[in-house]
């Protein structure tokens, strides 16, 4: 044992006396120690597993954390929300992590960000691209917490309303695509009354203790008119409040943006001192459907039941084109006689859009892929990696191994090549 191990030791055996720890803390501390003095120049891969079989996930957060951004987490004092072990962790003692993951963390950063309801990180793969460093990141569901652990090499912290505001770093931009369904016309329309609505208000105190220079938020659409705008109205409030006076905000489709898919998204930009100007944003050609299938067609899954194509259809001014449906059971309120043929009287799943337009937003909702188009000969599901491409992930992304929760994901995240665009801009107007 070389004398800065024998240290080492010595300090975490006064640690044991200190908090009078049991023999099996003892042990932990034991195998704690062995395994951060052999585990030099790891693949992380394989030092999240040692992880794993030491400490539980809020440990595995601080600690994976900690790796990435070391001088953010040299936190003295103690919390009870990670145990004594996972602050005094001594990542100096692993060596050089290797990050084998698709997106490891930039070597040299431009500025820095945290990543609120991260999701599987559709926030941060652009922001990565154009020289930010994530210093903290949060996702409530745990499956997506394994999935961006599995491509950013960084497991996120748990649920936000929990975190005490000493873990969090200081730091630049905050992102937050907050939660959708209590403001979507997909939801239940609870708005505030929602539990989760609640969630922005701790959006806002993070926003106070750490005063970031940019805010980024994401939202559906239907925020601008929930409740009349009084939900759009509080939340804008909150950012005054907060000494953000400026926050512009604008409905965004991903559709100019060089994605296949109509997807509009509410975007606010908050500064304390300058005006984000959307105008400065690029409006990308138009993708389609068709450039972005699959070129394998084995995993092409074909309609097998009764479907009608219409004799006659129209591209609308949004890009898509309906050309059909499955004759399921329509919607009874509001439809009348000899407008079968419309969209809007069928319910998404059963809907049949051409590939020589875009694709309707992709739901949160949706766990089974009921993504119908027509290639002028037949009727096809959506394969999954076609709606990854929709939503502009790379090819290298680590998707769930469960294919309802990758639907699922795929639905609730935001579109990269869209963000991309916006934090660019963020970049040259407010950084």
């Amino acid at each position: 044992m070389s004398f800065i191990s024998s240290i080492w030791m010595k300090k975490n055996l006064l640690y044991a006396k200190i908090f009078h720890l049991t023999q099996n803390d003892k042990l932990y501390l034991l195998l704690h120690f062995f395994f951060c003095t052999f585990a030099s120049n790891m693949r992380y891969s394989d030092w999240y597993r040692e992880l794993q079989a030491t400490y539980d996930e809020r440990d595995i957060a601080f600690i994976t954390h900690k790796a990435q951004s070391k001088q953010f987490y040299t936190h003295q004092e103690s919390f009870s929300y990670v145990s004594p072990f996972a602050m005094s962790y001594d990542i100096d003692g692993v060596g050089d992590i290797q990050y084998d993951v698709p997106f490891p963390p930039p070597i040299d950063a431009e500025f820095t960000f945290i990543d609120l309801f991260a999701g599987i990180g559709g926030f941060r793969i652009p922001l990565q691209d154009e020289g930010g460093k994530c210093v903290f990141s949060s996702e409530f569901n745990p499956n997506a917490q394994r999935v961006y652990n599995a491509n950013y090499g960084e497991f996120p912290f748990g649920d936000i309303t929990q975190i005490p505001l000493e873990i969090i770093p200081t730091h630049d931009v905050l992102c937050a695509g907050f939660p959708c369904q209590p403001f979507s016309i997909s939801g239940k329309m609870r708005g505030f009354d929602d539990t989760r609505g609640t969630l922005i208000y701790n959006v806002f105190r993070i926003i106070e203790a750490k005063q970031p220079k940019v805010v980024f938020l994401e939202n559906v659409k239907h925020l601008v008119h929930h409740d009349h705008g009084r939900t759009l109205k509080t939340i804008l409030e909150g950012l005054d409040h907060l000494g953000y006076t400026h926050h512009p905000y604008q409905v965004l489709n991903a559709s100019n943006f060089g994605v296949a898919q109509n997807r509009e998204r509410i975007i606010i930009v908050a500064h304390k001192e300058k005006e984000f100007d959307f105008s400065q944003l690029p409006i990308k050609e138009k993708v389609f459907i068709k450039d972005i299938l699959d070129s394998d067609t084995s995993n092409y899954e074909y309609i097998k039941e009764p479907y009608t194509i219409l004799d006659s259809f129209r591209r609308q001014e949004s890009g898509l084109i309906f050309v059909g449906y499955r004759n399921k059971q329509i919607r009874k309120a509001g439809v009348r006689p000899g407008t079968e043929y419309l969209s809007r009287v069928h319910k998404q799943p059963n809907r049949i859009y051409s590939i020589e337009g875009v694709h309707p937003a992709l739901p949160s909702q949706e766990t089974s892929g009921r993504f119908w188009i027509y290639d002028g000969a037949n009727v096809r599901k959506l394969t999954l990696n076609e709606c990854y491409r929709l939503m502009g992930f790379p090819e290298s992304f680590i998707r769930d191994t469960s294919i309802t929760e990758q639907y699922r994901q795929a639905g609730n995240a935001v579109c990269v090549p869209m963000i991309q665009e916006i934090i660019k801009q963020i970049k040259q107007q407010l950084l």
